[in-house]
This record gives structure tokens, sequence and C-alpha cells, in this order.
């Protein structure tokens, strides 16, 4: 097995390194209080190309695929401080621009992939409900026949970049009497359409700078052609979007784990007591090794299920085994920081403290943990 980068890879990997470092860091602290979207700084990203990295090379993406997307996402992970900026984009790329890349119309592409990827236009997935988060199947959203179309009705909840979008895609039911697999169906819905209202950002403790917010439907009229992937492919939909949000966005979860471990590192090597480095005592340096060990298998994780799903080789498992490990690493990882910084690392808006009020965040977002742990044991017999 040849776990090398490609030439071309090495060098995305360098190039979003540098731009996250350079372009995005400035201010951070004073974002995360304010819980302030970067508007212009999203704008950079895209014209770093960063948020169509998967649409078509002739639409404004770059056309590239899960593993070469996962290298981007870790790199940007391990230059942005700001959490909530790169989540917002994550959500953006994979749960929306991925999908429509995937199962969209030419004409469904060629309307929103340019906007999607030139940040003119940003992205939502609106499926978690008020009584149907982890319950998907759940759903209580409509969607009723009406010409070559539908009329939507429904609330959606916990919708990452709500706030700020341009463009949702809405899960809803088209078929109330059909099975678990073919009931709902995935829809194009411009943010800006009668009946659709998107409210204010929800207040929250982690990944503040990326607006979380309600979807209110209100019979909104969706015709015929804004159907991605066809009526009553939603769960293919939802599924194929979920499995690049669970590789890619935990991949900058990766890139999070080794910039804060580098952070420990050279902490434990520069604070002295008693004219003896922290890092030289055995409950330190163990820790910091452990996290090393965690990381490098969350890096193999991530990118055998990108290789994977690039292969339509068990993607969807792999990719559930990678967000249910990382996360859990991610938290670890994190809070044996916390612990090699000490008091400092409590400190408020240290990037110590920031990352493990984000890290939090990441058992439950991309479904919970419990949610992998079901799909890992349907997918293996039990």
């Amino acid at each position: 097995m040849d776990f090398a980068l490609t030439p071309g890879q090495k060098a995305l990997r360098a190039r979003v390194i540098a731009f996250a470092s350079e372009r995005l860091n400035a201010g951070v602290i004073e974002r995360d209080r304010a819980a302030e979207f970067p508007r212009p700084l999203w704008n950079e990203c895209a014209k770093a190309g960063l948020a169509g990295l998967p649409a078509p090379a002739d639409i404004g993406g770059s056309g590239a695929d899960c593993l070469t997307t996962a290298i981007a996402c870790e790199a940007l992970g391990y230059g942005c401080r700001d959490g909530g900026l790169a989540f917002s984009l994550f959500a953006h790329l994979l749960a929306c621009v991925a999908p429509i890349a995937r199962f969209g119309t030419e004409e469904q592409k060629r309307r929103w992939l340019p906007g999607l990827c030139d940040g003119t236009v940003i992205g939502a997935n609106a499926m978690t409900e008020p009584e149907a988060g982890s319950d998907a199947y759940g759903m209580m959203t409509t969607a009723v026949p009406d010409g070559d179309g539908f009329r939507v009705s429904g609330r959606k909840s916990f919708c990452t970049n709500a706030p700020v979008a341009g463009l949702f895609i809405v899960f809803a039911i088209t078929d109330p009497d059909a099975g678990a697999t073919s009931r709902f169906t995935a829809m194009l819905v411009d943010a800006g359409a009668p009946g659709v209202t998107a409210g204010p950002p929800v207040e929250k403790s982690a990944l503040r700078t990326s607006p979380l917010g309600n979807v209110l439907l209100e019979n909104v009229a969706v015709p015929g052609g804004a159907v991605l992937g066809g009526v009553g492919g939603g769960v293919t939909v939802f599924s194929y979007a979920m499995a690049w949000e669970r590789i890619c966005l935990f991949a900058g979860q990766v890139g999070v784990m080794e910039r804060v471990l580098e952070r420990a590192i050279h902490h434990a090597n520069s604070r002295t007591v008693r004219g003896r480095r922290i890092g030289e005592h055995q409950a330190v340096s163990h820790r910091l090794a452990d996290n090393k060990i965690r990381l490098e298998a969350a890096r193999l994780l991530v990118q055998n299920a990108a290789w994977r799903m690039d292969r339509h080789r068990g993607g969807g498992l792999a990719s559930s085994i990678a967000k249910a490990y990382v996360s859990e690493a991610l938290v670890a990882g994190t809070q044996d920081a916390l612990r090699t910084f000490g008091g400092a690392g409590v400190l408020a808006d240290t990037e110590i403290e920031r990352a493990c009020r984000d890290a939090l965040a990441s058992l439950i977002y991309s479904g919970t943990n419990d949610i992998q742990r079901e799909i890992i044991a349907r997918m293996i017999g039990l």
C-alpha cells in the first residue's frame, strides 16, 4: 500500500496551510466573542478555491475526488484557528456542493454550482427537525404534488449556515406510504423563495462564528426541475452527503488535532518548573505520546474512508468508523492539551480553550456517535 501524497496533493496541502495561516487567523478572538460570521474571509476562501473543490472544473470547481478534498480540509483545519469559519465552509462544501456535483442535472449544476464555488451563494443542508434529529426518518416536512412540482411545508432546525444561506437542500416526505428508504426526496430550494424564512443565528458555545439557525417552510412552491436525485431518492442523496461530511469534515479535525498537539509539545518543551521541562515528566510525555498515536490512527481512518469512497468500496461504513473515532480522539486530544497547559489553558479565549469547546460539538454533528455505532453494527450484520 502506498500512503504517499501525489505531488499535486502535496502542493495543495502546502498552499491551503499557508493561505489559512496568513489570511484567516487575524481577529479570531474578537469574532468568536461576537459570534460573528466573517463574510469577507468566506469570500477569500472561495477565491482560494476552497468553496467548490469537488465541483466540475468547467463550472468553477476543481474536480477534486474525495481523498484530495480530505487533504485540503485537513490542511484548512491545521492552518485555520477559526473553527466556526472552517465548519461553515465544510458544511457548504460537503453537504451541499458535493451532492449537487454528484446527483444534479446539468441544468441544476449550471444554475447553482458557479455561485456556490465563487462564494456568492452559501449552501446549507436542511434535514434535521425539532422532532427528528438523529431519527431522520421521523421527519414531518411534507411535499405535496402541485403541477409538475411540489408544495413544501415544515420546520427545519440546527441548520448550519441557515441565516446566511442562499440555497437549501431540503428533505421532505413525498410518499408517506412508501418504505423508509423511498419516503422522502431532496430538493433545491432558493433561500429567497416565497414562504422560506430563515431564523436568526442561534446562540451557542462552540463554533461560534458558524451561523446556526432554523428554517420555516410555508407552502413553498418547488418546481419539478429542482428535485435532486429523483423523487424518492432522498436517502441516497443524504447518505452520500453525510459520507462526504463524515470523511472530509473530520479530516479537518485531524488537522486541528495535529495543530493542538504541536502547541502542547512546544509548551511541554518550553515550560520549566524548578529547572525541569514539564515534558520530562512521564505523565506529560506519555499523554502527548498517546495523542500522537490517536492522530496517526485518525488520519489513516479518514484517508482509508476517502480512498474507499473514490472507489465505491464501502465508503459509508468506513466514514462512520472515521467519524466516531476522530471525534472522540479530538475530544481526548484537546483535553490532554488543556491539562498540559494547566491553568493557562483554561483562560478565556485561548486557542486551547476554544479548541476544547469546539471539539465537544464533534460528538453530535454529522450524526451522533451513538448513531454511528448503530450504523456500524447494522453494516457488520448485527
